[in-house]
């Protein structure tokens, strides 16, 4: 299938601009939908150096998913949509609740409102969504099989007790790669936002007899992201306090694990699902398929950033959070041949590489915790002194 010109809202995002310039390789014509959001682009955004916006394959329109006229606007332009504009920050969503819900969900719906009601040209849809609907995700228990723990409670981790364990007998389990078919569990408000995305688009695409492939993300890393949101991107927040001369500090015992993906590796994922009908109607994960600790990513780095400094274990935590989690990519390299060509090491030295010709961000973490701990949504955090021990748990992972 090829399409003439292909609406990506979130466009100017970081995992936006990428999808655009793989598709702008391909001579395809791309709409860069979105609204420049301050938290992430800064008060006056600068993309002096973004080669992508001097092709004359690629458009910018500045408009509001929330906004139908915005969708008339350019829904009629184009034959395909890929949808990643949301609000994405984990704890901000906890108390910006009503942000997220009209901006996530009901973005979707005006979306979808839009092709229900009006002639287009729409023959794809694909939605970028996030592993954080999986919760916990999936684990293996010697005497019970794959159990989906849910989320840990506030009494086990304030006495360090990191590992869940197995529901049905509480015995100890050991984390397994996450299929599309586990259990969904989210445990924020952004994950219900998203797990609310994928029944829209999948309800609707379908009644609409439109072709629609959901994607599932895992942590999405790379040259690019923002280095100025203090809510997610754990990455761009330990690269940040490493150029300040500031010590990482590393919540829990270091040991909780990601499946860090590479940016490049995202797109092609995207891309391939936009021009093959064989995920079409299909929920697939993008990731390594690799669980990394978060103390692994964090020496990493500071090797890249070359500092002396070792990264604090602090045993500090955050409701809601993770301990593992990592794709099962089976059904992906089934549908769309897709395997992952960028490895961590590999992927970090490009994103330090990058980072290093930004300019130095303040750390902003500090406006990120007061906002939180002044919600009570950082437990105990009246008995530290200063904001230090809650920098790295305002960072989304």
């Amino acid at each position: 299938m090829e399409f003439a010109k292909v609406l990506i809202t979130g466009g100017l995002g970081f995992i936006g601009r990428v999808i655009a310039a793989q598709l702008v390789a391909r001579k395809c014509r791309v709409l860069l939908f979105d609204n420049l959001s301050v938290q992430i682009h800064g008060a006056i955004p600068d993309f002096t150096s973004a080669a992508l916006l001097h092709s004359a394959y690629a458009e910018v329109f500045r408009g509001d998913v929330n906004k139908p006229n915005h969708w008339a606007a350019v829904l009629n332009q184009v034959d395909a949509v890929i949808h990643l504009a949301a609000n994405t920050g984990t704890a901000q969503s906890m108390y910006e609740i009503s942000q997220y819900v009209d901006t996530n969900i009901g973005g979707t719906a005006m979306l979808l409102d839009y092709l229900a009601n009006h002639k287009h040209k729409v023959k794809k849809v694909i939605l970028g969504s996030s592993r954080a609907v999986y919760g916990e995700g999936a684990y293996r228990c010697p005497a019970c099989g794959v159990v989906y723990p849910s989320a840990r409670s506030q009494e086990t981790l304030e006495v360090g007790q990191w590992e869940p364990v197995c529901p049905g007998c509480h015995c100890q389990i050991d984390v397994v790669a996450t299929a599309e078919d586990a259990k969904t569990d989210p445990a924020s408000v952004y994950a219900v936002s998203k797990l609310a995305q994928e029944h829209l688009v999948r309800v609707g695409a379908r009644a609409l007899g439109i072709p629609a492939v959901i994607f599932r993300f895992q942590n999405v890393y790379g040259e690019g992201q923002s280095l100025r949101n203090p809510y997610t991107g754990i990455l761009s927040i330990f690269s940040t306090q490493l150029r300040l001369g500031k010590t990482v500090r590393v919540y829990e015992d270091g040991r909780e694990t990601r499946d860090f993906v590479h940016v490049s590796d995202v797109g092609r994922a995207v891309v391939a699902g936009l021009f093959s009908d064989k995920g079409d109607g299909v929920t697939l994960n993008v990731g390594s398929g690799k669980p990394t600790s978060i103390k692994r990513v964090a020496d990493l780095l500071g090797e890249r950033f070359s500092t002396k400094l070792e990264p604090l274990i602090s045993g500090e935590y955050r409701l809601g959070d993770i301990r593992h989690g990592y794709a099962d990519l089976s059904a992906v390299h089934s549908h769309l041949h897709f395997v992952p060509q960028v490895d961590l090491e590999q992927g970090l030295t490009r994103f330090a590489d990058w980072v290093k010709t930004q300019p130095v961000e303040p750390d902003r973490l500090d406006q990120a915790v007061a906002e939180l701990t002044s919600r009570g949504l950082m437990p105990g955090e009246a008995t530290h002194s200063g904001g230090d021990h809650a920098r790295a748990k305002a960072a989304s992972v």
